[in-house]
This record gives structure tokens, sequence and C-alpha cells, in this order.
């Protein structure tokens, strides 16, 4: 997601799916659609050095053709703009210049990145999985041609890179496009595996993902670890602290279709910190201690401000078998759990934080392990 003001965002796409322009209709998975690209005149004229590829999702559930027209309309004012935006069914919108500098993931992404690509976000699984074909293979396809490799977020500065990347080793709050890609089932595995492979044209996998085999067990010293947790309501209370996860109402921190505004986490054994997403502040500080009467270092929060998302880390004593911190929410706009995390999003297959930003976060689950139980 590009760095602007995300309530304009919201607000002018929505208005921009009143515009009267006309719509190409003949424009398919393969095609670019340039209706909407800044002409010569305008965007950024500085070249790109040609080291990463970067991977964005909008943020908001609009029609790729609404983001394109606001970022053709809006961008010298929010100076925010990407290459290309993905969507509508597997339709490319081109707003940006390829080689030329867009404004999408602060000075460094935007100088390296000879392409940035956008994937608008949809409910509909059927019209995502278009989307999603076209996106990767057009990732897979823009690295090939700038000389890129299509290893996504490894540790080398060259690559396709997601905005989470970019925010992890450079600059910046945002952690796209994994949240959304979530919500749809897809990991981080699956992604790297994806773009590094692509898709035929049929929307197949040319490589399909290998089933992995079995590790030969080895002798262990795991120790029993439990973790204590609560959220506060907000404008009311703290709930009743929660051991670990079980089914049912006792099961999760929270208060289903609530908000929440304060959180703490313990541990018997170990360490752990954690850190909370408010829809007025971003990513707050890591916090290590848990006292929900210490409001200042023993909680993760601010009292009045929305939760809607959740990162911890898991420290495991030397000698011991590594476990991890498995965790996952539910948000108050959708059903069911969304995709499980382990840790602070270091671990292939796994988010890297629970939540959806932009929806109230109303249950928490949390369990301490060498694998996830859920």
């Amino acid at each position: 997601m590009t760095k602007i003001n995300k309530l304009k965002w919201v607000v002018a796409i929505a208005a921009a799916f009143f515009v009267g322009i006309t719509f190409n209709s003949k424009v398919s998975a393969a095609t670019v659609n340039n209706d909407y690209a800044l002409s010569s005149s305008q965007g950024s004229s500085l070249r790109t050095n040609n080291n990463v590829i970067v991977a964005h999702a909008t943020a908001v559930y609009a029609p790729a053709r609404n983001v394109a027209i606001y970022e053709n309309r809006e961008w010298s004012n929010t100076t925010a703009y990407v290459q290309y935006v993905v969507g509508d069914g597997g339709k490319i919108y081109r707003v940006g210049a390829e080689g030329y500098q867009a404004w999408g993931a602060g000075s460094w992404a935007n100088a390296n990145a000879p392409v940035q690509i956008e994937l608008a976000q949809t409910y509909d699984q059927a019209e995502f999985r278009k989307d999603y074909v076209t996106y990767v293979n057009l990732l897979r396809s823009s690295a090939i041609k700038y000389g890129i490799p299509t290893t996504v977020d490894s540790g080398a500065w060259r690559g396709v890179k997601s905005h989470l990347w970019i925010t992890n080793h450079v600059w910046g709050d945002h952690t796209d496009p994994y949240g959304y890609l979530a919500s749809h089932g897809i990991t981080k595995a699956q992604f790297a595996h994806d773009v590094k492979y692509g898709f035929s044209s049929s929307g197949n996998n040319v490589n399909p993902t290998p089933t992995p085999t079995p590790k030969p067990s080895k002798p262990t010293n795991k120790k029993a670890v439990h973790v204590t947790y609560a959220l506060h309501q907000k404008g009311k209370k703290w709930l009743n602290p929660v051991k670990d996860f079980s089914s049912g109402s006792n099961g999760f921190a929270g208060v289903p279709n609530s908000t929440h505004d304060m959180l703490y986490i313990k541990v018997n054994h170990g360490s752990i910190k954690y850190r909370v997403h408010t829809k007025e502040d971003g990513w707050l500080p890591w916090v290590k201690k848990a006292n929900k009467n210490d409001t200042v270092n023993g909680v993760a929060g601010i009292k009045g401000h929305t939760i809607d998302g959740v990162q911890m880390y898991y420290t495991t004593p030397s000698g011991e078998t590594y476990q991890q911190a498995y965790y996952r929410s539910q948000t108050t706009q959708r059903a069911n759990y969304l995709g499980t995390c382990a840790d602070n999003g270091t671990v292939a297959g796994y988010d890297s934080f629970a939540g959806m930003l932009g929806e109230p976060l109303d249950r928490l689950q949390i369990h301490i392990n060498d694998s996830s139980k859920y």
C-alpha cells in the first residue's frame, strides 16, 4: 500500500467509482490498459536502478480501475503512485512508466524498483484467483525483464520484495501484501513459490509445490510453556485472562463483535515481546512486561484507540527445543479466524501479524509450541 492518508484514499476511490470515464472492455489478463497512464510530463523523471520489484496490496476493497483513476488524478497531491494496478478479474492498469521512479515505498525502494505493482482487494474468491495469477506473472515477468532474481523476500538486496520486506529492512510501517493474500488462503511460502515458477496460460502452477519429506526425529529438551493473555474491551474493562487456547468462549481473549484497546501477554517460561497496531496510531512500540495496571510499560495499546493488529515474538531459553508463539485472530467484519501467525513473520508459511488492518480485532488465540496446534 502506498503511503498516503488512508481515509482520503478510501473516500476518493469510492467517489471514482461513479466517474463517467470510458472503460476499455476488451482488456484481457495479458493486455495492459493505458487509459490512466501518466503522460511523459507527469510523474518522476528519475531513472531507477534495477534491483527490486516491489509487491503491494491496496489495503482498500475497491476496483483496480478506481485505484488507477485515483493515482492518475492525484499523483502530485498525494506523491503516491505505482507503475501497475492489477485487479477486476485479472486486468492490468498502467499508471507510472517502467524504469522511472514511482512513489510507492520510500526513497530507497523507489530508486531501486523499475516496477512496483499494486494488487486490488476483493472479497470474491473467483475474482481474486484471476487477479492473483496475473499479479504473480507480472511480478515474475518484470523481474526477468530487468535481470532481477525471482526470489521473494530473500536476505539479498535484489529480488522481488514485499512492502513488508521494505518496512523491515529499510523504512516504513506497511506490511502488505501478506495480510490480504492470507485472507484468501495464500501463505508467504506459497506466494514465494508461485512468483519463482509462475503460472501457465490456463492459470495452473508450472511447478506445483512438492510434498515435503518428513525430517527424522531428534532428541528433544522441550519444556511446557503456557501463555496467559487478556484484552481490554474499549470503553469498558479488562476481560478475564485466557491461558493458552481451547474451544468455546473461554478459548480466546476478547468479545465477539466488540472493539478492544489494550492487551497484555505473559509466559511462565522463556520470554515474550509483543506489540499492537491501532487504527489511530499504526504500530506501537514493543512491550516486554505484562501488568494491566501499568498502561505505559505493562500493556500494549492506548486506551480508547482500536486494535486492528497484533504481533509477538517468543524467545526460547538456550539449550531447549526451539518453540514459537503461534497465534491467530478474527475481526468484527468477517467470519472465521484469519491465517495462523508464527512469531514476527520470520517463519516461512505463516503470517507475520494477526489481524486485518482497518478492521477491529475482536478475538485472539495464542499458544507456545514447536508446531502449530490450530
